[in-house]
């Protein structure tokens, strides 16, 4: 079964798109209880290959995928458009009554949309980078943020689901079926986002990694395995050997 996107209202009553700000977030339900969905997290620091993995592993598992840095990314784009003061905590919690963010889960189908216009390249420039570290580092804007990917997992039209970022495995999904951290050695992963980002040098790239770990570890611990979480160093595998890994720890969990 394939991932789906996250159209379509709650129960069909409407009232927003289920991976939506606008939509109604389900009542009576505990912390991270995902109905019966299959859910693999996945954290880990930058440059580590969590998106690109995770959407792989996903596509070969037939779950959904969510990637939950592009939701901070798409609020940092969003405060940029109506010119928030980003050091302004009140103004940055204002953005958000405007902030109608929608995500596809289908692997094959990705997509993030903020307001209805596509921003799927918008939220990967530098500018959006440097503004996501004043995005995270607000409490209340994780807060708000952890009830939607919970709510994105709660409705995918998949058997289960890939959700990555950071926080994933103590926070957001803290009884996953699989909790993983994938890391690599700190100039492994900085050669890596020097391959993916085109528009900064090497040496700006490396620069903004080290900033982005350096700010989101004043908020969470992306580098230590939280009791229960596997540790995947993907230092010396290749891509396909890093998938399959993933793609191996899900299915040895589902069998067992």
């Amino acid at each position: 079964m394939g991932g789906g996107d996250v159209a379509g209202g709650l129960d069909g009553q409407g009232g927003g798109e289920p991976g939506s700000t606008s939509a109604p977030v389900p009542s009576g339900l505990p912390d991270g209880a995902f109905v019966a969905k299959f859910v693999v997290a996945v954290d880990g620091p930058a440059g580590s290959g969590k998106s690109s993995v995770s959407r792989a592993a996903a596509r070969a598992l037939g779950f959904g995928y969510q990637d939950t840095g592009a939701a901070y990314r798409a609020l940092a784009w969003h405060a940029l458009q109506q010119q928030v003061d980003l050091d302004d905590a009140a103004a940055v919690l204002a953005s958000w009554d405007t902030f109608d963010y929608d995500i596809g889960t289908d692997p094959d189908d990705y997509f993030v949309r903020v307001n209805g216009t596509d921003v799927t390249d918008a939220i990967r420039t530098p500018e959006v980078t440097a503004a996501v570290a004043h995005i995270a580092k607000l409490p209340e804007v994780r807060q708000r943020l952890v009830q939607l990917f919970r709510q994105v997992m709660r409705r995918t039209d998949a058997q289960g689901i890939i959700t990555e970022g950071r926080d994933i495995t103590t926070v957001v999904a803290p009884d996953a079926e699989v909790r993983i951290l994938l890391t690599a050695d700190e100039s492994v992963r900085m050669a890596r986002r020097s391959a993916e980002v085109t528009t900064q040098s090497a040496a700006e790239t490396s620069a903004a990694l080290a900033r982005r770990d350096a700010a989101d570890a004043k908020v969470v611990d992306f580098m230590n395995a939280a009791d229960g979480v596997t540790t995947l160093d993907s230092t010396d595998l290749d891509f396909d050997q890093t998938v399959q890994a993933v793609v191996e720890l899900a299915r040895s969990t589902a069998t067992n």
